[in-house]
């Protein structure tokens, strides 16, 4: 299975999104590295075995032993930052920020590619599951790291439509069909 398989198999109501895995299957903003990287992260991150599975077989096919492993790192330590984090932003007790974490979070630290490419895969991974703060603190890193506002937002738009694209087969194997109880 492939990206090229994913499009093929979206229905009709969905050709936009065919149109834009096309576009950013070859968006120049960012290397084949953070490209390729930011597909894996971001399908593993919208939680739907077809297009994580296609996403594997052909971007991850892409990146060396260890973006591959970095890439899978960014999306498994961003679903529990953004979880945890979310909470501290929408908690109206303030308390909680001033708690340490108390989780560990080493692969932040060490990824095992550059530094930017990770920061970018858990940007990607924090905007599809919705979490402000880690976007900002992303984001942030990635601006002091040098990484332009036109990488950063197609890196965003990957995972937008990564997310758009599970979200289709979800619907579409759940009957296509969303019928309203009687």
């Amino acid at each position: 299975m492939s990206i090229d398989s994913l499009k093929q198999a979206l229905p009709d109501y969905a050709k936009d999104l065919k149109l834009n895995l096309s576009s950013l299957a070859a968006e120049p903003s960012l290397t084949e590295q953070q490209r390729a990287g930011t597909f894996v992260a971001a399908a593993i991150a919208s939680r739907n075995a077809r297009v994580t599975a296609a996403i594997l077989d052909d971007a991850g096919a892409k990146l060396s032993p260890e973006a591959l492993t970095a890439a899978k790192a960014a999306a498994a330590i961003m679903a529990m930052n953004n979880i945890y984090y979310r909470f501290v932003h929408l908690a109206s007790n303030e308390d909680y920020a001033k708690m340490p974490a108390k989780l560990r979070m080493n692969v932040i630290g060490k990824p095992g590619v550059e530094k930017a490419d990770f920061e970018l895969w858990s940007l990607a991974v924090s905007a599809v599951n919705g979490c402000g703060m880690c976007v900002d603190a992303h984001e942030r890193e990635l601006r002091k790291a040098g990484v332009g506002s036109e990488a950063i937002q197609a890196a965003v738009r990957i995972a937008a439509v990564v997310h758009a694209v599970a979200t289709v087969f979800d619907a579409e194997e759940s009957g296509g069909d969303v019928a309203l109880a009687a």
